[in-house]
Protein backbone atom coordinates (compact mmCIF):
# COMPACT_ATOMS: atom_id res chain seq x y z
CA UNK A 1 0.00 0.00 0.00
CA UNK A 2 1.55 3.48 -0.97
CA UNK A 3 2.45 5.50 2.01
CA UNK A 4 -0.54 8.61 2.36
CA UNK A 5 0.44 11.55 2.75
CA UNK A 6 -0.77 13.40 6.07
CA UNK A 7 -4.19 15.12 5.19
CA UNK A 8 -5.18 11.46 3.68
CA UNK A 9 -3.68 9.96 6.86
CA UNK A 10 -5.56 12.14 9.03
CA UNK A 11 -8.81 11.63 6.89
CA UNK A 12 -8.52 7.89 7.83
CA UNK A 13 -7.70 7.88 11.44
CA UNK A 14 -10.64 10.50 11.78
CA UNK A 15 -13.17 7.92 9.73
CA UNK A 16 -11.51 5.13 12.51
CA UNK A 17 -11.90 6.83 15.49
CA UNK A 18 -15.85 8.09 13.82
CA UNK A 19 -16.47 4.54 14.24
CA UNK A 20 -14.78 3.57 17.80
CA UNK A 21 -17.11 6.85 18.89
CA UNK A 22 -20.03 4.94 17.72
CA UNK A 23 -18.89 1.81 19.34
CA UNK A 24 -17.88 3.66 22.60
CA UNK A 25 -21.29 5.53 23.29
CA UNK A 26 -23.51 2.30 22.56
CA UNK A 27 -21.49 0.15 25.09
CA UNK A 28 -21.16 2.70 27.82
CA UNK A 29 -24.56 5.06 27.45
CA UNK A 30 -26.21 1.72 28.80
CA UNK A 31 -24.76 1.84 31.87
CA UNK A 32 -25.72 5.75 32.23
CA UNK A 33 -29.27 4.83 31.19
CA UNK A 34 -30.19 1.98 33.35
CA UNK A 35 -32.64 2.80 35.44
CA UNK A 36 -34.47 4.55 32.41
CA UNK A 37 -33.93 1.21 30.78
CA UNK A 38 -35.04 -0.92 33.56
CA UNK A 39 -38.46 1.30 34.00
CA UNK A 40 -38.89 0.61 30.36
CA UNK A 41 -38.36 -2.66 29.76
CA UNK A 42 -40.69 -3.69 33.50
CA UNK A 43 -37.42 -5.24 34.62
CA UNK A 44 -35.19 -4.66 38.11
CA UNK A 45 -31.48 -2.86 37.79
CA UNK A 46 -29.68 -5.85 38.11
CA UNK A 47 -31.71 -7.30 35.18
CA UNK A 48 -31.31 -4.61 33.26
CA UNK A 49 -27.98 -5.07 33.62
CA UNK A 50 -27.48 -8.00 31.55
CA UNK A 51 -28.18 -6.02 28.76
CA UNK A 52 -24.61 -4.56 29.51
CA UNK A 53 -23.68 -8.24 29.79
CA UNK A 54 -25.09 -9.12 26.26
CA UNK A 55 -23.48 -6.45 24.35
CA UNK A 56 -20.28 -7.57 25.81
CA UNK A 57 -20.82 -11.63 25.03
CA UNK A 58 -21.91 -10.32 21.38
CA UNK A 59 -17.91 -9.01 21.29
CA UNK A 60 -16.47 -12.29 22.59
CA UNK A 61 -18.76 -13.69 20.53
CA UNK A 62 -17.59 -12.10 17.40
CA UNK A 63 -14.17 -10.97 17.88
CA UNK A 64 -12.44 -14.58 16.83
CA UNK A 65 -15.24 -15.31 14.31
CA UNK A 66 -14.80 -11.82 12.38
CA UNK A 67 -10.58 -12.47 12.84
CA UNK A 68 -10.94 -15.84 10.99
CA UNK A 69 -13.08 -14.76 8.69
CA UNK A 70 -11.35 -11.63 7.40
CA UNK A 71 -8.15 -11.78 8.12
CA UNK A 72 -7.71 -12.86 3.85
CA UNK A 73 -10.26 -10.16 2.65
CA UNK A 74 -9.49 -6.32 1.98
CA UNK A 75 -9.84 -4.28 5.21
CA UNK A 76 -11.87 -1.63 4.11
CA UNK A 77 -14.65 -3.42 2.85
CA UNK A 78 -14.76 -5.39 6.44
CA UNK A 79 -15.21 -2.50 8.10
CA UNK A 80 -17.73 -1.21 5.96
CA UNK A 81 -19.94 -4.41 6.76
CA UNK A 82 -19.14 -4.19 9.87
CA UNK A 83 -20.33 -0.79 10.67
CA UNK A 84 -23.28 -1.57 8.72
CA UNK A 85 -23.88 -4.56 11.18
CA UNK A 86 -23.17 -2.18 14.51
CA UNK A 87 -26.12 0.22 12.51
CA UNK A 88 -28.53 -2.68 12.31
CA UNK A 89 -27.71 -3.81 16.25
CA UNK A 90 -28.63 -0.41 17.11
CA UNK A 91 -32.14 0.52 15.72
CA UNK A 92 -33.23 -3.06 16.68
CA UNK A 93 -31.95 -2.04 20.14
CA UNK A 94 -34.32 1.29 19.83
CA UNK A 95 -37.37 -0.66 18.29
CA UNK A 96 -37.10 -3.95 20.68
CA UNK A 97 -40.70 -4.07 22.33
CA UNK A 98 -39.64 -6.60 24.79
CA UNK A 99 -37.26 -7.65 27.66
CA UNK A 100 -36.09 -10.68 25.47
CA UNK A 101 -35.59 -8.98 22.36
CA UNK A 102 -34.04 -5.78 23.65
CA UNK A 103 -31.16 -8.65 25.10
CA UNK A 104 -30.60 -9.96 21.28
CA UNK A 105 -30.45 -6.37 19.45
CA UNK A 106 -27.67 -5.60 22.58
CA UNK A 107 -25.90 -9.32 21.57
CA UNK A 108 -25.96 -8.16 17.77
CA UNK A 109 -24.97 -4.73 18.14
CA UNK A 110 -22.08 -6.11 20.58
CA UNK A 111 -20.86 -8.25 17.07
CA UNK A 112 -18.27 -6.28 15.22
CA UNK A 113 -17.04 -4.44 18.13
CA UNK A 114 -13.70 -6.63 18.17
CA UNK A 115 -13.56 -6.86 14.84
CA UNK A 116 -13.61 -3.23 13.95
CA UNK A 117 -11.48 -2.21 16.61
CA UNK A 118 -9.08 -5.06 15.65
CA UNK A 119 -8.96 -4.18 11.91
CA UNK A 120 -9.23 -0.64 12.87
CA UNK A 121 -5.72 -1.00 14.74
CA UNK A 122 -3.97 -3.17 12.23
CA UNK A 123 -4.59 -0.43 9.30
CA UNK A 124 -3.54 2.35 11.71
CA UNK A 125 -0.20 0.56 12.17
CA UNK A 126 0.36 0.10 8.18
CA UNK A 127 -0.36 3.99 8.00
CA UNK A 128 1.91 5.13 10.48
CA UNK A 129 5.05 6.38 10.20
CA UNK A 130 7.75 3.64 11.37
CA UNK A 131 8.27 3.56 15.14
CA UNK A 132 5.15 5.16 15.97
CA UNK A 133 2.62 1.88 15.74
CA UNK A 134 1.69 2.64 19.64
CA UNK A 135 0.97 5.72 18.63
CA UNK A 136 -1.26 5.27 15.68
CA UNK A 137 -2.71 2.15 18.07
CA UNK A 138 -3.56 4.83 21.07
CA UNK A 139 -5.14 7.32 18.01
CA UNK A 140 -7.75 5.25 17.03
CA UNK A 141 -8.36 4.06 20.46
CA UNK A 142 -9.37 7.81 21.13
CA UNK A 143 -12.69 6.88 19.97
CA UNK A 144 -13.90 5.20 23.11
CA UNK A 145 -12.61 8.07 25.50
CA UNK A 146 -14.33 10.91 23.17
CA UNK A 147 -17.34 9.02 23.47
CA UNK A 148 -17.08 9.41 26.92
CA UNK A 149 -16.37 12.76 27.08
CA UNK A 150 -19.05 13.80 25.19
CA UNK A 151 -21.09 11.32 23.45
CA UNK A 152 -22.26 9.29 26.77
CA UNK A 153 -22.58 11.87 28.72
CA UNK A 154 -25.23 13.54 25.96
CA UNK A 155 -26.72 10.71 25.40
CA UNK A 156 -27.23 10.03 28.90
CA UNK A 157 -29.12 13.23 29.22
CA UNK A 158 -30.87 12.55 26.06
CA UNK A 159 -32.16 9.39 26.95
CA UNK A 160 -33.85 10.94 30.69
CA UNK A 161 -35.53 13.76 28.78
CA UNK A 162 -36.41 12.52 25.40
CA UNK A 163 -36.49 8.16 26.23
CA UNK A 164 -33.49 5.83 26.62
CA UNK A 165 -34.52 4.50 22.23
CA UNK A 166 -33.87 7.98 21.25
CA UNK A 167 -29.78 7.20 22.26
CA UNK A 168 -30.00 4.48 20.20
CA UNK A 169 -31.17 6.01 16.97
CA UNK A 170 -28.48 8.50 17.60
CA UNK A 171 -25.49 5.69 17.58
CA UNK A 172 -27.49 3.80 14.93
CA UNK A 173 -27.08 6.84 12.29
CA UNK A 174 -23.74 7.49 13.52
CA UNK A 175 -22.62 3.85 12.56
CA UNK A 176 -24.30 4.07 9.35
CA UNK A 177 -22.18 7.66 8.70
CA UNK A 178 -19.07 5.84 9.78
CA UNK A 179 -19.34 3.27 6.84
CA UNK A 180 -19.89 5.88 4.60
CA UNK A 181 -16.66 7.69 5.75
CA UNK A 182 -14.88 4.32 6.01
CA UNK A 183 -15.22 4.09 1.87
CA UNK A 184 -14.37 7.33 1.27
CA UNK A 185 -11.31 7.87 3.40
CA UNK A 186 -9.63 4.64 4.53
CA UNK A 187 -7.17 4.28 1.79
CA UNK A 188 -7.96 0.25 0.28
CA UNK A 189 -5.81 -2.34 2.40
CA UNK A 190 -5.37 -5.85 0.98
CA UNK A 191 -5.91 -8.72 3.24
CA UNK A 192 -3.70 -11.52 3.79
CA UNK A 193 -4.02 -14.17 1.48
CA UNK A 194 -1.84 -16.50 2.82
CA UNK A 195 -3.37 -16.63 5.80
CA UNK A 196 -5.60 -19.65 6.89
CA UNK A 197 -8.06 -20.57 9.40
CA UNK A 198 -5.07 -22.52 11.06
CA UNK A 199 -2.43 -19.83 10.71
CA UNK A 200 -4.90 -18.06 12.35
CA UNK A 201 -6.23 -20.37 15.38
CA UNK A 202 -2.19 -21.35 15.83
CA UNK A 203 -2.16 -18.53 18.32
CA UNK A 204 -4.62 -20.03 20.68
CA UNK A 205 -1.85 -22.79 20.88
CA UNK A 206 0.54 -19.56 22.29
CA UNK A 207 0.85 -19.76 26.33
CA UNK A 208 0.86 -16.11 26.20
CA UNK A 209 -1.62 -15.00 24.27
CA UNK A 210 -3.84 -17.02 26.65
CA UNK A 211 -2.21 -15.41 29.76
CA UNK A 212 -2.62 -12.02 27.97
CA UNK A 213 -6.27 -12.45 27.02
CA UNK A 214 -6.49 -13.45 30.94
CA UNK A 215 -5.49 -10.14 32.30
CA UNK A 216 -7.64 -8.12 30.36
CA UNK A 217 -10.95 -10.41 31.04
CA UNK A 218 -10.20 -11.09 34.62
CA UNK A 219 -8.48 -7.76 35.64
CA UNK A 220 -10.44 -5.33 33.88
CA UNK A 221 -13.50 -6.28 34.69
CA UNK A 222 -12.85 -4.58 37.89
CA UNK A 223 -13.31 -1.34 36.28
CA UNK A 224 -16.41 -2.48 34.88
CA UNK A 225 -17.59 -3.94 38.01
CA UNK A 226 -17.68 -0.51 39.17
CA UNK A 227 -18.82 1.67 36.06
CA UNK A 228 -21.53 -0.74 35.21
CA UNK A 229 -23.36 0.69 38.12
CA UNK A 230 -22.29 4.69 38.05
CA UNK A 231 -25.85 5.61 37.68
CA UNK A 232 -27.31 4.13 40.70
CA UNK A 233 -24.31 4.63 42.99
CA UNK A 234 -24.12 8.32 42.19
CA UNK A 235 -27.85 8.69 43.03
CA UNK A 236 -28.03 6.27 45.95
CA UNK A 237 -25.06 6.39 47.49
CA UNK A 238 -23.55 9.93 46.60
CA UNK A 239 -26.57 11.19 47.17
CA UNK A 240 -27.12 13.55 44.04
CA UNK A 241 -29.68 13.99 41.45
CA UNK A 242 -29.40 11.98 38.27
CA UNK A 243 -28.92 15.07 36.37
CA UNK A 244 -25.20 14.30 38.16
CA UNK A 245 -24.82 11.28 36.60
CA UNK A 246 -23.71 12.65 33.45
CA UNK A 247 -20.97 14.94 35.22
CA UNK A 248 -19.59 11.53 36.49
CA UNK A 249 -19.69 9.84 33.33
CA UNK A 250 -17.71 13.33 31.20
CA UNK A 251 -15.03 13.21 33.95
CA UNK A 252 -14.33 9.68 33.60
CA UNK A 253 -13.95 10.46 29.91
CA UNK A 254 -11.88 13.12 29.74
CA UNK A 255 -9.41 11.43 31.84
CA UNK A 256 -9.94 8.27 29.98
CA UNK A 257 -8.97 10.45 26.67
CA UNK A 258 -6.05 11.70 28.09
CA UNK A 259 -5.29 7.88 29.32
CA UNK A 260 -5.00 6.37 26.03
CA UNK A 261 -2.80 9.55 24.31
CA UNK A 262 -0.63 8.55 27.44
CA UNK A 263 -1.08 4.27 26.85
CA UNK A 264 0.39 4.93 23.68
CA UNK A 265 3.32 6.78 24.30
CA UNK A 266 4.33 4.81 27.29
CA UNK A 267 3.63 1.53 24.96
CA UNK A 268 5.83 2.96 22.51
CA UNK A 269 8.07 2.98 25.55
CA UNK A 270 7.52 -0.31 27.16
CA UNK A 271 3.98 -2.41 27.32
CA UNK A 272 5.08 -5.02 29.74
CA UNK A 273 5.90 -1.32 32.00
CA UNK A 274 2.91 0.20 30.86
CA UNK A 275 1.06 -2.91 32.13
CA UNK A 276 2.48 -3.20 35.54
CA UNK A 277 2.09 -0.02 36.74
CA UNK A 278 -1.72 0.88 34.94
CA UNK A 279 -2.55 -2.08 36.95
CA UNK A 280 -1.62 -1.16 39.81
CA UNK A 281 -3.46 2.10 39.52
CA UNK A 282 -6.44 0.70 38.74
CA UNK A 283 -6.65 -1.49 41.76
CA UNK A 284 -5.57 0.83 44.37
CA UNK A 285 -8.39 3.52 43.07
CA UNK A 286 -11.25 0.97 42.75
CA UNK A 287 -10.57 0.44 46.43
CA UNK A 288 -10.16 3.99 47.29
CA UNK A 289 -13.19 4.60 45.07
CA UNK A 290 -15.19 2.39 48.02
CA UNK A 291 -14.59 4.60 50.67
CA UNK A 292 -14.62 8.38 48.17
CA UNK A 293 -18.31 7.43 46.25
CA UNK A 294 -19.73 8.94 49.59
CA UNK A 295 -18.78 11.85 49.14
CA UNK A 296 -18.93 14.37 45.66
CA UNK A 297 -15.52 16.15 44.94
CA UNK A 298 -13.44 12.59 46.46
CA UNK A 299 -15.41 10.43 44.16
CA UNK A 300 -15.31 12.56 40.94
CA UNK A 301 -11.00 12.51 41.66
CA UNK A 302 -11.22 8.71 42.82
CA UNK A 303 -12.81 8.09 39.27
CA UNK A 304 -10.76 9.56 37.30
CA UNK A 305 -7.72 7.77 38.22
CA UNK A 306 -9.96 4.97 37.25
CA UNK A 307 -10.76 6.10 33.84
CA UNK A 308 -6.82 7.36 33.07
CA UNK A 309 -5.36 4.02 34.24
CA UNK A 310 -7.64 1.53 32.80
CA UNK A 311 -7.50 3.65 29.34
CA UNK A 312 -3.76 3.69 29.04
CA UNK A 313 -4.21 -0.23 30.10
CA UNK A 314 -6.45 -1.51 27.05
CA UNK A 315 -3.55 0.48 24.64
CA UNK A 316 -0.82 -1.86 26.07
CA UNK A 317 -2.86 -5.03 26.50
CA UNK A 318 -3.94 -4.37 22.56
CA UNK A 319 -0.15 -3.47 21.21
CA UNK A 320 0.39 -6.91 24.19
CA UNK A 321 -1.87 -9.03 22.10
CA UNK A 322 -0.52 -8.33 18.73
CA UNK A 323 2.64 -9.08 19.72
CA UNK A 324 2.23 -12.33 21.43
CA UNK A 325 -0.27 -13.52 18.47
CA UNK A 326 2.67 -13.99 16.35
CA UNK A 327 1.66 -14.39 12.57
CA UNK A 328 -2.09 -14.47 13.67
CA UNK A 329 -2.09 -10.47 14.25
CA UNK A 330 -5.73 -10.07 13.02
CA UNK A 331 -6.67 -12.67 15.52
CA UNK A 332 -4.49 -11.09 18.14
CA UNK A 333 -5.52 -7.55 17.80
CA UNK A 334 -9.85 -8.57 17.42
CA UNK A 335 -9.29 -10.41 20.59
CA UNK A 336 -8.40 -7.91 22.84
CA UNK A 337 -11.65 -6.35 22.83
CA UNK A 338 -12.99 -10.01 23.01
CA UNK A 339 -10.69 -10.05 26.42
CA UNK A 340 -12.34 -6.81 27.37
CA UNK A 341 -15.68 -7.55 26.93
CA UNK A 342 -15.18 -10.38 28.71
CA UNK A 343 -13.98 -8.18 31.85
CA UNK A 344 -17.27 -6.13 30.93
CA UNK A 345 -19.95 -9.33 31.33
CA UNK A 346 -17.82 -10.51 33.91
CA UNK A 347 -17.60 -7.32 35.77
CA UNK A 348 -21.68 -6.30 35.66
CA UNK A 349 -22.69 -9.78 36.60
CA UNK A 350 -20.76 -9.84 39.58
CA UNK A 351 -21.37 -5.97 40.33
CA UNK A 352 -25.13 -7.34 40.05
CA UNK A 353 -24.39 -9.99 42.44
CA UNK A 354 -23.45 -8.27 44.79
CA UNK A 355 -26.30 -5.73 44.45
CA UNK A 356 -29.06 -8.50 44.45
CA UNK A 357 -27.29 -9.54 47.44
CA UNK A 358 -28.26 -6.80 49.48
CA UNK A 359 -24.22 -5.61 50.28
CA UNK A 360 -25.05 -1.98 48.51
CA UNK A 361 -23.82 0.14 45.11
CA UNK A 362 -20.46 0.59 47.01
CA UNK A 363 -19.47 -3.18 47.00
CA UNK A 364 -18.76 -3.34 42.86
CA UNK A 365 -15.98 -1.02 43.90
CA UNK A 366 -14.45 -3.58 46.03
CA UNK A 367 -15.02 -6.56 44.07
CA UNK A 368 -13.83 -4.35 41.13
CA UNK A 369 -10.54 -3.71 43.13
CA UNK A 370 -9.91 -7.70 43.57
CA UNK A 371 -10.83 -8.57 40.43
CA UNK A 372 -7.52 -5.82 39.40
CA UNK A 373 -5.16 -7.44 41.79
CA UNK A 374 -6.27 -11.29 40.36
CA UNK A 375 -5.82 -9.84 36.87
CA UNK A 376 -2.18 -8.40 38.48
CA UNK A 377 -1.32 -11.74 39.67
CA UNK A 378 -1.79 -13.62 35.75
CA UNK A 379 0.19 -10.31 34.90
CA UNK A 380 3.08 -11.15 36.87
CA UNK A 381 2.72 -15.02 35.53
CA UNK A 382 3.17 -13.82 32.00
CA UNK A 383 5.90 -11.87 33.43
CA UNK A 384 8.08 -14.68 34.91
CA UNK A 385 7.49 -16.81 31.71
CA UNK A 386 8.77 -13.92 29.30
CA UNK A 387 11.54 -13.45 31.70
CA UNK A 388 13.25 -16.85 31.98
CA UNK A 389 11.99 -17.50 28.19
CA UNK A 390 10.28 -20.58 28.98
CA UNK A 391 8.36 -22.07 25.69
CA UNK A 392 5.75 -20.00 24.83
CA UNK A 393 3.29 -22.49 23.10
CA UNK A 394 0.95 -25.25 24.82
CA UNK A 395 0.22 -29.01 24.42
Amino acid sequence: MPAPDARARALAFLALVTGGVGIGITEFVTMGLLPQIAEGAGVSIPMAGHTISAYALGVVVGSPLIALGAARLPRRAVLVVLMLVFTVGNALTALAPTYELLIVARFLAGLPHGGFFGLAALVAVALAPPGQGGRAVGTVMLGIPIAMVLGVPLGTLAGQELGWRATYWAVAALGALTAYLVRVWVPWTPGRPEQSFRTELAAFGNLQFWLSLLVGAIGFGGMFAMYSYIAPTVTEVTGLDQRWVPVFLLVHGAVSLLGTWLGGRLSDWSVLRTLVIMGLGSAVSLLAFWQTSRWLVPALLTLAVVGMSGSAWVVALQLRLMAVAGSARTLGAAMNHSSLNLANALGAWVGGLVIAGGWGYRAPSLVGAGLSVAGLLVLGISLLVHRHGRPATMG
